[in-house]
Formats: C-alpha cells, sequence, structure tokens
C-alpha cells in the first residue's frame, strides 16, 4: 500500500490540479470549475485544496472545499475530488480528503456538504444530508445528497444549499 503525503495547493500547483482534474473526468467540466472557484473570492478559502502527492512528490490526487451557504449561513462543499487513473483506488483521493477536512476543522469549520456516492463518502463520516434538513436546489437522491459536522456538538443549519456560482446550479 502506498504512503500519500498531502499539503495544501500552491500556486505553482495550479497546472499539476488541471492536469489531475483532466485526467480523473471524461470533460474538461470539473478543470473549469476549479479554475472558476479559484476565481471566485467569495468561494474560494485559501488552505483548503489539497494535493495527495506519491513518495516522489508527483500530485496523484486532489480534494477542494470551497464556501457555499445552507440558507445564507455558511458551510462547504466538497468538490470536486479527483485522482490520476494510474492512482486510482489506492487511497490518494481518500488521504487528499481526509487532509482536507482536517484544514476545514483547524479553521473552525463545521459543515460540510458532498454530492457523490452513497457508498465511499461515509468512510469519512458523511451521512445523508437529510438528516440536518439540508436539501440541495435540485433533485437528487437522498443517500447522494452527504453532509459531515466536522464538530458534532456545534450547531449545524438546515435549509437548501447555495452553491458557488461556479457549479452552474
Amino acid at each position: 500500500m502506498t504512503t500519500w503525503t498531502t499539503r495544501p495547493e500552491t500556486p505553482a500547483d495550479v497546472p499539476a490540479v488541471r492536469d489531475i482534474n483532466l485526467a480523473a473526468f471524461p470533460t474538461p467540466e470539473e478543470a473549469r470549475i476549479v479554475e472558476a472557484l479559484r476565481a471566485d473570492p467569495g468561494a474560494w478559502i485559501d488552505g483548503l485544496s489539497f494535493l495527495a502527492l506519491t513518495p516522489d512528490g508527483a500530485p496523484v490526487g486532489y480534494a477542494l472545499l470551497t464556501r457555499c451557504h445552507v440558507d445564507g449561513r455558511p458551510a462547504l462543499t466538497l468538490a470536486p475530488c479527483a485522482v490520476v487513473p494510474a492512482a486510482q483506488r489506492k487511497g490518494a483521493g481518500s488521504a487528499a480528503i481526509r487532509a482536507a477536512l482536517e484544514a476545514a476543522r483547524a479553521l473552525g469549520e463545521n459543515l460540510v456538504l458532498v454530492l457523490g456516492h452513497a457508498t465511499y463518502y461515509p468512510r469519512f463520516g458523511f451521512v445523508p444530508a437529510s438528516r440536518f434538513g439540508i436539501r440541495a436546489p435540485f433533485d437528487v437522491p437522498d443517500e447522494a445528497m452527504m453532509a459531515l459536522a466536522l464538530v458534532p456538538d456545534a450547531p449545524v443549519p438546515s435549509g437548501t444549499i447555495r452553491y458557488p456560482a461556479a457549479f452552474g446550479v
């Protein structure tokens, strides 16, 4: 099993982040979204864009947390998460996600939302967002819209998610 190193994205990593997203997805849409989020000061939070690196330092995995809102209250959205095909199913994505979640917790954030595979994200503690009274602004299966309270005892807002404009929803 590979041991992954993680670290926040730096300005020098922008091309590598783009390459990871282009390799991981069938269209350039996710790479475009990351670029639009990076340009949006209302969405981008320095220190919440994470890379997973091979033992020799090559970036192969990526996880991004950006600002969203639930009925006007701040939250984070986890997207995109990407891994180059050669490193998929080896823990690089999980390492980047865990590092991003820990960084968010250290910044005092609490609520993280993700729209994704119901069998993947629960390993990080995500549960259906409906348990918190949170819903997407579009139709989505209940089990795919998930939420994580980083500080379980802290209050979590309920209501409808408002995503950054880069997501186009």
